[in-house]
């Protein structure tokens, strides 16, 4: 009997868009000899919707009309079976639209990516595709997983964490930042990927500027020194806590100093069905301009792989991540600059080079987490205790006792 794979897309996310992208992308290499695979997608109010129509890219284009012709879902679990059912419920008739066994979130950015889902998902006893929430939030906020990588002997760039509280002193909060780094700098939001809202800064007035559009993000920002003779380096890792291996490495070619949203999504839409998926379109981090192998030494290439490897493993990840690296050329040192726990389109493009299909990438990252199922019924989560039947609650304001 088949699994039935339900795969999660979407979301109230600034990379929504880029989402559904590599959401469809994978519907479309999944194994349908193994897998029934249900797409489902996350609004961006976070309503969940399934249907015939779903899955098709050139949809999205009118969202409104797609929702009105597919059904709205909510997730329920019955003893051990967790099944979507139609919302709201019909007096009469079944409701339940399909039992769900393996949970796949191809989702990007804050409030999907982060751990949130990931829990919502894991609270209801389902298996789920990838990170966990742990390594999820940790990846997703670059200043605890900058701590994390450092604290592991990890290489990174030094940097600072400032808040909304921060910049309502905005010309204080100046001074702080030039007193810690010299031009350039660069400002990001803690939490956001894609390149959205991130910019360099080569002097106060290119601070502000860098500092208003980071905050407009997040309420967190990040600051860290620019590498001014950068080379950027991409490698993906497949595996888990017991086992992982690296991809080949690309190289990103940016149309600017900084890898852009429109370098990584834009630049490579054009041409219709040539340049995107199997219906047309964008194919997401696929059509970003790349040189794979990246133009590196052998030595530069190990040491790069191993690095994602430990990285990987450092962070608890599970499933397919890509690790961002740069290598500063004037002294050919290397930094992990970010993970992306579930990364544009999967990061298929770094397996192929090594003969692994995307179909076979695909079928892995379920099987771990078919995996990480199995061994998380060996842990022992709750017991039976009489702790309740002595207590007695002291009136409305309760007792420390």
């Amino acid at each position: 009997m088949k699994l039935k794979i339900a795969v999660l897309f979407g979301g109230k996310s600034t990379e929504h868009e880029i989402s559904i992208i590599s959401a469809i992308q994978a519907i479309g290499h999944i194994d349908r000899e193994k897998y029934d695979v249900i797409p489902v997608y996350i609004t961006k109010n976070n309503d969940f919707y399934v249907g015939e129509d779903v899955d098709k890219i050139e949809e999205y284009t009118h969202i409104p009309q797609l929702l009105k012709k597919s059904t709205k879902v909510v997730w329920i679990k019955e003893g051990d079976k967790v099944s979507l059912y139609r919302f709201p419920m019909k007096k009469f008739g079944n409701n339940c639209i399909t039992s769900v066994d393996v949970a796949f979130p191809i989702v990007h950015g804050t409030n999907v990516e982060d751990g949130t889902l990931q829990g919502y998902l894991a609270t209801m006893g389902l298996p789920v595709v990838g990170c966990d929430v742990l390594s999820s939030a940790v990846g997703m906020n670059k200043y605890v997983m900058k701590t994390v990588l450092k604290d592991n002997g990890i290489p990174v760039l030094d940097c600072k964490c400032y808040t909304w509280k921060d910049y309502e002193d905005v010309d204080g909060l100046v001074e702080k930042i030039e007193k810690a780094f010299t031009y350039p700098v660069i400002i990001k939001p803690l939490n956001l990927g894609s390149s959205i809202g991130i910019k360099k800064a080569n002097d106060r007035e290119g601070l502000l500027e860098a500092l208003e559009l980071g905050f407009e993000f997040s309420q967190k920002i990040l600051v860290e020194r620019a590498i001014t003779e950068l080379k950027e380096i991409n490698c993906s890792v497949i595996g888990d806590y017991e086992s992982a291996k690296a991809s080949e490495c690309e190289e990103p070619i940016n149309s600017d100093e900084i890898l852009s949203f429109e370098d990584k999504y834009i630049g490579g839409a054009k041409g219709g069905a040539k340049g995107g998926t199997k219906t047309g379109g964008s194919k997401g981090m696929a059509s970003l301009k790349r040189k794979i192998p990246a133009e590196i030494s052998d030595e530069m290439r190990d040491k790069i792989r191993k690095m994602a490897v430990d990285a990987f493993t450092c962070l608890g990840c599970s499933g397919v991540s890509r690790i961002d690296f740069m290598i500063d050329k004037s002294t050919n040192e290397v930094y992990l600059n970010e993970i992306n726990t579930i990364p544009g389109s999967l990061s298929f493009y770094l397996w192929e080079p090594l003969g692994i299909k995307y179909k076979e990438l695909l079928d892995e990252m379920i099987e771990l987490a078919l995996k990480a199922d199995r061994e998380s019924h060996k842990v022992v989560y709750s017991f039976e205790t009489n702790v309740l039947e002595g207590v007695h609650l002291g009136g409305a304001k309760g007792s420390k006792a």
